[in-house]
């Protein structure tokens, strides 16, 4: 016999129920939490504090003070007195002037429109070129992968500086051998009279073969039973590409999207660059040069902290703005998907 009485309905006494609760160490019914149970474990604080520590300190000395700093900076213009012979700085609090006067500078808002242009036929063609040489390489009709990978990845390679002076060689005539060959082919070229292609194209050669390596990464990590699934259902490479493969890394090409336009909107190195040999980039050609003008060239340091502070309010909202379509554009895809899926269910059901 067992020491447990048993009740009507095949259970056991309260008694029973007690002792084995407190057998398997846990309170017994109206018994004290803290006396018989144990208490949770709170996870140590140690560990995560100390491995975060680097990156809270890096985090807050390279970005949170700049941008404070720079956000101090663009309220205060200083003041010169003595007309220029000896006289004393001082700083004097302007509030939002700086801000006034950077959005009523036409050469500031013109930047701006440089930059949306740029944007509108950089972004399309790289992500599409990327993207394209990233599915070709993960075909089955590809030859010698790591040996494409790492000839489109050298370019990235390269310092930004070092490729415009090379693009500016191959641009100027007279010296560039594909422009002399284009002129004595009869055909003329002029490079620098429409600048913006140009730094497109060295933007370009830059930053294609870095998103290819993201982008073919994420194919790679696709299994390799939904590809044979769309074979045996009877599509073809261009099907597959468009219908399984891009949509299972759209992830990939959000985030590339995302940091192509934060990064195209801090376009300066190439029409720098460009700046003395193409008539057409002015020193406020973009935003980050007019800032750089501001600061280094007119020795306005308030009028650089508000338009750097103005360009990044514009990052901040196109950045949100892009992941909000991306992400309400994935949501509507996903309830298509489940609403199609269960009207396909209830029409095999029935």
């Amino acid at each position: 016999m067992s020491g447990s009485t048993p009740v009507p309905g095949g259970g056991a006494s309260a008694a029973a129920r007690g002792a084995s609760a407190a057998a398997a160490g846990t309170p017994a019914r109206g018994g004290s939490a803290g006396s018989s149970g144990t208490r949770k474990r709170r996870a140590p604080l140690g560990a995560p504090i100390v491995l975060l520590a680097p990156f809270l300190v890096l985090f807050t000395a390279c970005t949170l003070i700049p941008i404070g700093y720079a956000v101090y900076l663009s309220l205060f213009s200083e003041r010169r007195s003595g007309l220029g012979f000896g006289g004393t700085t001082t700083q004097v609090f302007t509030g939002l002037g700086n801000y006034t006067r950077a959005l009523g500078d036409a050469a500031f808002r013109d930047g701006f429109w440089n930059t949306a242009q740029y944007c509108l036929l950089y972004i399309p063609l790289m992500l599409g070129l990327s993207l394209a040489v990233a599915l070709l390489l993960d075909s089955a009709l590809a030859r010698a992968k790591r040996f494409f990978q790492l000839a489109l990845f050298l370019p990235h390679a390269v310092p930004g500086i070092i490729a415009a002076l090379v693009w500016t060689y191959l641009y100027t005539p007279g010296i560039s051998p594909v422009i002399d060959a284009l002129n004595s082919a009869g055909t003329q070229v002029d490079v620098f009279g429409h600048p913006l292609p140009a730094i497109v194209n060295i933007a370009v050669w830059e930053w294609t073969g870095y998103n290819m390596v993201i982008f073919y990464a994420a194919l790679q990590a696709i299994p390799r039973e939904v590809l044979e699934a769309a074979v045996v259902d009877g599509a073809g490479p261009l099907r597959t590409a468009f219908s399984v493969k891009i949509p299972l890394i759209r992830a990939s090409v959000v985030m590339v999207g995302l940091f192509t336009v934060i990064g195209s909107l801090q376009l300066f190195t190439e029409p720098v660059i460009l700046h003395d040999v193409a008539p057409g980039v002015v020193s406020t050609w973009t935003p980050n040069m007019y800032a750089y003008s501001a600061a280094f060239e007119r020795n306005d340091y308030g009028l650089a902290a508000a338009s750097s502070v103005l360009l990044a309010l514009v990052a901040a909202a196109l950045s949100f703005v892009v992941t909000r379509f991306t992400r309400d554009r994935g949501e509507k895809r996903t309830g298509k998907r489940t609403s199609q899926a269960t009207s396909k269910r209830t029409e095999t059901a029935r």
